[in-house]
């Protein structure tokens, strides 16, 4: 038997495998990077008795929090152009912003920035979209964190690059570099149905099978998209992807706001991943994704926070409590979206959606040691009548105690280990006083 490097054992264990399981008087025991075995804290003793162990008495143990759709460099974009609908705010405000000044070092700043705030709040896995993928991968092997970066497309010139052709000679260029690693992975990244033309969408089906990679794209994200595509072709973007054969289940749609019935039955049968982005879809008033019905339907739902612009946090503790309660609205009924759906929503949907669900997205032997404590002792989390409630409806980021990825812990003890912070946001505000000189 292979000896554990360290046991952790906090006060409940949430595995999230199964759905809704709470253990009490567990521990989890890690060795070399890697979940060992999940067992009563005296068999665990037992068994590894030169292991460390680490008492986490008011804590519960649940896996890392999966981000499955961000643009972690706009964080240096926060509350840049708030309160605006999409159509204005990208049109008018984020992308003349992105054309003066995003290059190598504002991605990677900012997507340093990004990282450390998801590794305070608990996110040990990402999902990016975003000019300059390979300065995002490399901030996120830098910092620990596990990561899909997008290799973007988009029919416009921009600082990453001009035209189709060069998007997708740098983006398997990115893949390339990321195959091997531990950590970072590699996802195609055609930014919209109204961005993104039909021969570059075929082009990106055949890349994505050549190198056996996942795609990524914004869709059916507000009720003018969908307009806009009827008015051009007669078709419903959905409609549209789904004759181009994209509709498959390498595909992650973003957003999904305005869904037909029929649409959804169609995702089901097609084994489309959907990610839901509840908060930043709330402030731009983009409209509302019918969580419940996919997940009846079979669909797999993750949660994404999207960018920092629009949210304006990557706050998935945030997310898991809003989608939880805005699908309890949205359907008109309380028991929609429980505490344990949200919870799997942001584990291992997450897990599945980005293709890693082998590896993390659920606390089980064999898995990588992606986990978190969280530390219910804080008086609005008291009593702790049920965990898993108090966890999705009371807890917040700050009170996250601890974070491993595969085994290596990024957090602890009040302190970041893998990131002066300081330097980081020392960083980030020389980026706001240059942003700051009129446009």
């Amino acid at each position: 038997m292979t000896q554990a490097d360290f046991i952790v054992a906090p006060r409940w264990l949430i595995p999230v495998e199964p759905s809704g399981l709470v253990l009490d008087d567990h521990a989890l025991a890690v060795g070399q990077g890697r979940i060992l075995e999940v067992g009563t804290c005296a068999d665990l003793r037992a068994a590894h008795p030169s292991a460390a162990w680490l008492d986490r008495p008011h804590h519960v143990l649940i896996p890392g929090l999966i981000n499955a759709h961000t643009h972690a460099a706009m964080s240096l974009l926060r509350g840049y152009a708030d309160d605006l609908p999409l159509g204005r705010w990208l049109g008018e405000h984020i992308w003349p912003a992105e054309q003066r000044w995003v290059n190598a070092d504002f991605v990677r700043d900012g997507a340093d920035l990004a990282a450390l705030e998801m590794i305070r709040g608990g996110t040990t896995c990402f999902q990016d979209m975003y000019m300059f993928p390979d300065e995002v991968g490399a901030v996120a092997a830098e910092r620990g964190l596990r990561a899909v970066v997008s290799m973007i497309v988009i029919e416009a010139p921009t600082a990453w690059a001009t035209d189709v052709d060069e998007y997708l000679n740098k983006g398997l260029e990115v893949h390339d570099r990321f195959k091997d690693h531990a950590l970072v992975k590699t996802a195609f990244g055609p930014h919209a149905p109204y961005t993104v033309s039909d021969a570059s969408i075929r082009r990106i089906l055949t890349l994505a099978d050549q190198t056996e990679t996942s795609i990524q794209m914004h869709v059916h994200e507000t009720a003018q998209e969908v307009a806009e595509a009827m008015q051009a072709n007669g078709k419903r973007p959905l409609e549209r992807l789904a004759e181009l054969g994209a509709l498959t289940p390498q595909l992650n749609a973003v957003h999904m706001t305005q869904l037909q019935n029929a649409e959804i039955d169609t995702l089901a049968e097609c084994g489309v991943h959907v990610i839901h982005c509840p908060e930043s879809n709330m402030k731009l008033a983009s409209g509302t994704c019918p969580v419940a019905g996919l997940l009846r339907a079979g669909i797999n739902v993750a949660l994404g926070t999207d960018g920092a612009a629009s949210n304006n946090d990557l706050d998935m503790f945030g997310e898991m409590r809003s989608a939880a309660l805005l699908g309890k609205l949205h359907r008109d009924d309380a028991s929609a979206i429980p505490a344990a759906t949200a919870l799997q929503m942001a584990t291992l949907n997450g897990a599945r959606a980005l293709g890693l669900d082998n590896e993390v997205g659920s606390l089980v032997a064999g898995k990588a040691a992606d986990m978190i404590c969280v530390d219910l002792s804080a008086p609005s989390c008291q009593p702790v009548h049920h965990p898993l409630s108090q966890l999705v409806y009371s807890a917040s980021r700050d009170q996250v105690s601890d974070v491993w990825v595969a085994g290596r812990q990024l957090y602890g003890d009040d302190a970041f280990l893998t990131a002066d912070a300081s330097a980081i946001l020392a960083t980030a505000n020389d980026w706001l006083t240059r942003m700051q000189e009129p446009l």
